[in-house]
């Protein structure tokens, strides 16, 4: 793999996510909404957790066992080890049944147009689907978990974690995915891919599509997210200050962050600290990466989401309805920590959340500031 010279640094806010989709619709008009056979690729969407997720069930706990990726909460697993079993982590899933088919909605039955009135008085797949293997992006959307007053869930934007070491690049026997040395970006040299899926069926967050087309060029090969790089690459193209990632640029509630990492530097040396993900990451240590078990080294980070508390007899209790537990089987620093460790790491960052809302030492106001992101250059730093 080529040196990388700087890493793109991405770090999303949970705290702050509407569940709005503007980012899923900014990636789907940009890449795939004309190719045929991309109609079910969702390179970015907003999960419901605790859900099955897109693909369907793409993360089960306790699946990854069975497929022999190590489990966090027992002996902290060997890197190498790891790794491998990573690479070869689950099948390659069936599009209609775990992805889902792409459907229309039954807008004549609710949007009435042409006068009358309404049948139906909110959106549904039309046709409906049905059976057991039913499915779509966002098919648990806002279904939450446990029951009142103590039911919870919250929304997890995906896209490609363009990782450090990822499995798509190891797993491909073409050499087409590679890391583009320049910024880290993951990318898949069309012309090399043959369409073998193993990158599909390597990477453990499932971002890789296989485009079962058969009229264009692009069909019967491998696509994934590219950081929409065009913009980066030409930003004068697309109008002043788009020299970012569309889904970034749309996000209504200011997810998202952006910068780059230089693997030379300290973490908290003077070149990376003028990137505001970096400072969310090392210095403040409020970021995490999403299963870091599986090896990878994504380069997305999430701030778990805080939650109310829960309710005994009518009274607020000091437990959160999102379980740490829980958050922690999603997130970490690293892929050797053990599930109290994690446990540890979220209790600390759930402090620190709530601690910045009113501390006024100096390190409490910066990240305050940070993740109040009053304008758009707090959060997309790419051009720096």
């Amino acid at each position: 793999m080529a040196t990388i010279q700087k890493q793109v640094r991405m770090v999303f806010d949970l705290n702050k996510c509407l569940g709005c989709q503007a980012c899923t619709m900014a990636c789907k008009t940009m890449w795939t909404d004309r190719d045929k056979g991309s109609e079910y690729m969702y390179w970015n969407n907003v999960e419901t957790r605790p859900g099955r997720g897109y693909p369907k069930d793409w993360w089960v706990p306790g699946e990854q066992d069975k497929a022999g990726i190590p489990d966090p909460t027992t002996t902290p697993p060997d890197y190498d080890e790891l790794r491998q079993a990573v690479r070869w982590y689950n099948e390659v899933k069936p599009v209609t049944s775990d992805y889902g088919a792409p459907w229309e909605y039954n807008y004549s039955e609710v949007l009435k147009t042409e006068g009358g009135d309404a049948t139906s008085q909110k959106m549904a797949p039309s046709p409906a689907p049905s059976g057991e293997k039913a499915y779509a992006a966002n098919w648990d959307e806002d279904v939450g978990a446990t029951d009142m007053p103590d039911n919870y869930y919250f929304y997890l934007p995906r896209i490609c974690n363009h990782c450090a070491k990822p499995a798509c690049v190891a797993a491909c026997p073409r050499k087409a995915i590679y890391k583009r040395p320049e910024d880290g970006i993951v990318v898949i040299d069309q012309s090399r891919c043959r369409g073998w899926r193993y990158c599909v069926k390597a990477c453990p967050y499932k971002k890789v599509f296989y485009n079962p087309g058969d009229s264009l060029a692009s069909s019967r090969k491998s696509q994934k997210c590219i950081f929409c790089y065009p913009r980066l690459e030409d930003p004068n193209n697309f109008g002043a200050g788009m020299m970012h990632p569309f889904c970034f640029t749309q996000c209504v509630g200011r997810v998202r962050y952006a910068g780059y990492f230089f693997p030379d530097e300290d973490p908290l040396g003077t070149l990376n600290q003028q990137y505001n993900v970096n400072k969310l990451i090392y210095k403040h240590g409020v970021a995490l990466q999403l299963h870091p078990e599986f090896g990878t080294e994504p380069n997305l980070y999430y701030v778990p989401p805080l939650s109310t508390p829960t309710i005994v007899a009518g009274a607020p209790t000091a437990t959160r309805r999102i379980p740490v537990s829980y958050l922690a089987k999603l997130f970490g620093d690293n892929p050797t920590q053990t599930q109290t460790e994690r446990e540890t790491r979220v209790t600390e960052i759930l402090a620190k959340l709530e601690a910045a809302r009113t501390a006024a030492d100096p390190d409490a106001t910066e990240l305050r500031q940070i993740l109040t992101a009053k304008s758009e250059a707090d959060r997309l730093q790419l051009n720096l």
